[in-house]
């Protein structure tokens, strides 16, 4: 999550006003968000434009309300907002620790599906030094969450990396793992342009649910049964992997810094995540910020 993880390193936000709209995957309502600029200390937050009150929500991971197909966190007054996993994951991979965003409605954009816009959007400004040290999160103690065949583990380390497999019923997915030590800016490149994807047979039993209203080829790889059905196919050979490596760091992102540690996903998704975190802060002895 950073390049080298020590407590020298100067909180950030952005030096801009920046603005972006798009289509929520889920519930296809047209959205139109802001990012803006924030002061140390101020950690991530969004406020919910559309509504006058009671509209302030904090990206933390005790604030995550549902995490059926993305995460969701809402307010002591139920006031939520939506899959936010894609542009969370977009602000740690691009180290911003302060930021406000404003959104009218009530899910965040899916835009291609990755988060490469939101980088790209936030890389259009330059990024800001703040005159306070960085807290990183240390992970002191080994912690795994299981549940059914899936699981989730923290263990110390002295950096950021992280370890995935998934394994799906589908010869065109199948069993991938993928390895990442997030350094030297290697999240654009290597992360960043991974979709979230789905299977064409589900789409019909997803929209009954009210799921999944937003999405086409434009913001998602459809899975066929025995092809790819977008035109333009895979962006990475393990592009499926890749972008559960990508909503991990959107979801781990909600400790509220960056966390030194090694991060091991298999076949879990946001719920094992906000698990995971849950059990990390339920015990001071498994962390201490530097």
């Amino acid at each position: 999550m950073i390049n080298n993880l020590n407590n020298s390193q100067s909180q950030q936000t952005i030096a801009d006003e920046l603005s972006i709209n798009g289509v929520g995957l889920h519930s296809g309502i047209n959205v139109n968000m802001k990012l803006f600029p924030a002061e140390a200390d101020y950690g991530i937050k969004f406020i919910r434009k559309d509504l006058n009150k009671n509209n302030v929500i904090e990206a933390l991971w005790s604030n995550v309300s549902n995490t059926k197909l993305s995460t969701t966190i809402s307010n002591q007054n139920g006031v939520s907002v939506s899959t936010i996993e894609h542009l969370m994951s977009a602000l740690s991979g691009l180290h911003i620790d302060n930021i406000k965003i404003e959104i009218d409605g009530p899910e965040v954009p899916i835009m291609d599906g990755s988060s490469i816009k939101f980088v790209n959007l936030i890389n259009s400004t330059s990024i800001k030094n703040l005159n306070k040290k960085r807290k990183i999160l240390k992970v002191k103690q080994n912690i795994k969450v299981e549940k059914n065949d899936s699981s989730v583990e923290l263990k110390p380390n002295n950096q950021f990396s992280i370890d995935f497999e998934i394994d799906f019923p589908s010869k065109l997915v199948s069993q991938q793992s993928c390895q990442l030590q997030l350094i030297n800016g290697n999240y654009k490149t290597d992360i960043a342009s991974a979709r979230t994807f789905g299977f064409e047979k589900d789409v019909n039993m997803l929209r009954s649910n009210g799921l999944a209203l937003g999405g086409s080829l434009e913001n998602a790889v459809v899975v066929g049964e025995n092809k790819i059905l977008n035109s333009d196919g895979l962006r990475y050979k393990d592009e499926f992997v890749r972008h559960k490596i990508l909503d991990s760091i959107g979801d781990l992102y909600l400790a509220g810094a960056p966390i030194q540690g090694y991060f091991f996903g298999n076949k879990s998704g946001h719920q094992l995540n906000n698990m995971l975190l849950r059990s990390l802060f339920a015990d001071k002895k498994n962390y201490e910020y530097i």
